[in-house]
């Protein structure tokens, strides 16, 4: 018998694009929401441009990228430059719980996409508006990705080498935070509607939501003035604190030791060379001291062995340790597969390919990574006519007019 799932009487439709709009409603679709995505062939989402693609060859659905955040949803191409294109636009509306958007406030104004014109024809619609700094302030016109946000929010100034520029973390890395955040509001505003029958509006900024994840740095400043910087992978509270060479081609560990029980321990694990008994090592103070030198010393050490045999040993005792995992590693990581956490998908155009699960479970409707990404437009017809009750002449008349594009 197959299992109702928790939000299997959600429709939610998402104008918005690139990952934090996209992976919210990913997130409910697993869960049961019937979710359309709405694009534009002509206008396409950046992910659909960007590598890697099937067999290397590039294509608007042969990116390995954007399928990765909008499985289980139907695909509508739709030019919203057409009038005919906002009038489906206002169809889905009125049949959504939940819309999604990530425009600019000048954009929604001029697509007449706002929270009052939507709740004219929709009163208990939850609009959920995702943006990189939100919906008012001075700089709420401002138009970026993640990157752009991780710059703003300090990121980048504490990532790097302190005698190096900034490097920032990986991709567009406060994309990979907020939307975290909007699932939750979406989930307390449904809450909300639920009890009284209302909508409402979601203002959701990417920054503010990124910077939670500051909060040390952002406090210190606020209590004691200190700017704090690029550190390389050095931790103020720990040493040794690093990424460690290992044997074998580009293979590393990372070791975190904290308390001075766990420097016993970690010198054991090693074998108690003479070094371990320096003046130089002999307590935390001395260690932050002399950094340097003990990281060369330690990676002496873990050059001798393989990234594995490093992290199980001090892991064994009770050393925070960890490989340094590359992209192959992750797919053939034996937690990941106890859990499921990767589906691997049939694609139209990239055949099987391999999904993120999300990284939570619900043990009585645990959800289903059911359905592949879509091509652009691959489900226009179905959403016409089945899902907004359009006659069959209606959409052959709109599809000759360009409308689905």
């Amino acid at each position: 018998m197959e299992m109702e799932q928790i939000f299997s009487d959600i429709k939610i439709a998402n104008f918005s694009t690139t990952i934090v709009g996209p992976t919210t409603a990913e997130y409910f679709a697993i869960y049961g929401a019937t979710v359309i995505e709405v694009e534009s062939a002509t206008h396409p989402c950046i992910l659909r441009t960007a590598p890697p693609f099937k067999d290397q060859i590039p294509g608007l659905d042969r990116s390995g990228y954007w399928p990765n955040y909008n499985a289980c949803k139907y695909g509508l191409a739709l030019n919203l430059n057409k009038s005919q294109g906002m009038e489906i636009a206002r169809r889905l509306v009125l049949w959504a719980d939940v819309v999604l958007e990530n425009f600019t406030p000048r954009v929604t104004e001029k697509w007449g996409l706002t929270y009052d014109e939507l709740k004219r024809i929709k009163p208990d619609l939850i609009l959920a508006s995702t943006t990189q700094l939100g919906q008012s302030g001075p700089h709420t016109a401002f138009k970026g990705f993640g990157y752009q946000a991780a710059a703003i929010a300090g990121y980048y100034e504490l990532t790097g080498w302190p005698d190096g520029d900034p490097v920032g973390p990986y991709a567009a890395y406060t994309d990979f935070i907020a939307h975290r955040y909007l699932m939750v509001a979406v989930l307390a505003a449904l809450d909300y509607r639920r009890r009284t029958g209302k909508g409402q509006h979601i203002d959701h900024s990417q920054l503010e939501s990124s910077l939670h994840f500051l909060a040390p740095a952002i406090l210190d400043y606020s209590a004691n003035k200190r700017v704090m910087s690029r550190q390389g992978n050095r931790d103020p509270h720990a040493a040794p604190h690093g990424i460690y060479r290992c044997k074998g081609d580009d293979c590393w560990c990372a070791i975190a030791v904290y308390s001075q029980e766990e420097w016993q321990a970690f010198c054991k694990v090693i074998g108690s060379p003479h070094w371990t008994n320096d003046p130089r090592f002999i307590n935390f103070v001395a260690r932050k001291e002399h950094e340097d030198a003990l990281n060369q010393l330690v990676e002496e050490w873990s050059q001798n062995h393989t990234h594995e045999e490093v992290m199980h040993m001090m892991q064994g005792a009770g050393v925070a340790a960890a490989v340094v995992a590359k992209g192959e590693d992750l797919h053939n990581d034996p937690q990941f597969k106890h859990r499921g956490h990767y589906s691997v998908l049939d694609h139209a155009v990239i055949g099987p390919h391999t999904y993120d699960n999300p990284g939570f479970r619900l043990s009585e409707t645990p959800g289903e990574m059911h359905m592949p990404a879509p091509c652009i437009g691959q489900h226009n017809e179905y959403v016409c006519t089945q899902i907004l009750g359009m006659s069959d002449d209606e959409f052959v008349d709109l599809m000759a007019a360009g409308v689905f594009e």
